[in-house]
């Protein structure tokens, strides 16, 4: 989520470089222009992301004054991922051979453990100790693969104040909703009487797609100062995986936080594109080995992203590099549904402005529809 004004440190897998190689280094070097709160990082090679990642907190830089809330008592890091029971490489491995994508998880994690509700016995239960009638920072960060989550904490409430790096005009939930690739800045008051209390996150699943997901639940427990374990409180009441109305007050009540320096939304545009994505199914590829009739395929305006095989886009572009991608991608869906397996790109020059309608579509209905959380690299919202 960072803006990258130097795209050679973004780490896009074949997008701005290549892989790092067993034993080799990279150093990223990238200044932060315009940003203030909770990013992140992760391996962006294969699903090898599922396994190495970490929080980015980027901090005002005249201190706790500069935020533009009552500066905290503590920070605390929450970040959830999702567990296999096996390699992720064989993982992804195997999602492409049955053209199904990757298995759904073992386990969901809060900072890397699954917690006491789960079969994951012993795996680890997350804890942190509070003290009572202070505010804490939670810096949340979503680093599962493919599921949004639900988040609460048994008796707290929380109030949003930004997302994505973004300050946000106060919001005050007692749920959180975040999508794989998010990140949410909240405030909670530790007004509860003093004991142990359960943190849980569930998936959001608008349960109209047919595609498995994973319905266990990741837990983790707040601890009040001199409070004992025989104290703990009960788990907090989620809300059902397809509970939409939840999820969409979440993601409609946030606005953002207008501050004097913001830049100014520009008022003409160079380009103007309309993108609609989704999944599909197609004819099973022949090393989809596993494969039974069809396939699943991602696209974006009827164009499936293949990624280039020896080169990165970016090394490509710089050296001129004529036979790696096309420039033909579409400006806007196709006026008849088909799907085209292309390294595609839409080329723009330094500094234009580009305008993007972002619209899903609705797919197969033996696929059903589902949310898309979107990301463009280099770049925020």
């Amino acid at each position: 989520g960072i803006r990258q004004l130097n795209g050679w440190a973004d780490g896009a897998y074949l997008i701005t470089d290549c892989s790092i190689q067993p034993s080799g280094n990279f150093t990223y070097q990238f200044n932060i222009t315009g940003q203030e709160g909770t990013l992140w990082w992760h391996a962006h090679s294969s699903l090898l992301r599922a396994t190495i990642y970490g929080a980015l907190i980027i901090k005002p830089r005249n201190g706790t004054a500069g935020y533009p809330f009552t500066a905290p008592y503590g920070e605390i890091p929450i970040v959830f991922g999702e567990w296999w029971n096996k390699n992720v490489n064989d993982v992804e491995i195997d999602g492409h051979l049955t053209g199904l994508g990757p298995a759904i998880s073992d386990a969901l994690t809060i900072n890397g453990m699954p917690g006491d509700h789960t079969s994951c016995k012993g795996a680890g239960v997350y804890e942190v100790e509070v003290a009572s009638n202070k505010t804490y920072l939670l810096r949340i960060v979503n680093a599962a693969l493919n599921v949004e989550l639900f988040f609460k904490v048994a008796r707290h409430n929380f109030t949003v104040v930004a997302v994505d790096a973004c300050y946000t005009d106060p919001y005050t939930t007692d749920v959180i909703a975040i999508a794989p690739g998010q990140t949410v800045d909240a405030l909670m008051t530790t007004l509860a009487p003093p004991r142990w209390y359960y943190m849980a996150a569930t998936v959001f699943d608008s349960n109209t797609a047919s595609i498995p997901f994973n319905n266990g639940t990741a837990t983790g427990i707040i601890k009040y100062e001199g409070a004992s374990n025989e104290t703990i409180a009960s788990m907090p009441s989620m809300p059902a995986h397809n509970d939409v109305v939840t999820a969409n007050n979440f993601y409609w009540s946030l606005t953002g936080l207008a501050r004097s320096d913001d830049p100014a939304v520009p008022t003409t545009v160079n380009h103007s594109m309309i993108v609609e994505f989704g999944l599909d199914q197609e004819p099973c590829a022949p090393d989809q080995t596993k494969c039974k009739e069809y396939a699943l395929v991602a696209f974006m305006n009827g164009y499936s992203f293949q990624p280039p095989k020896k080169v990165s886009l970016l090394n490509a572009l710089f050296d001129d590099l004529t036979d790696v991608y096309s420039e033909d991608f579409p400006m806007s869906p196709p006026s008849v549904p088909t799907i085209r397996k292309a390294t595609s790109v839409k080329k723009v020059m330094y500094n234009d402005v580009v305008e993007v309608v972002l619209q899903s579509k609705k797919y197969k209905s033996k696929v059903g529809t589902e949310n898309h959380p979107i990301h463009l690299h280099g770049y925020n919202f």
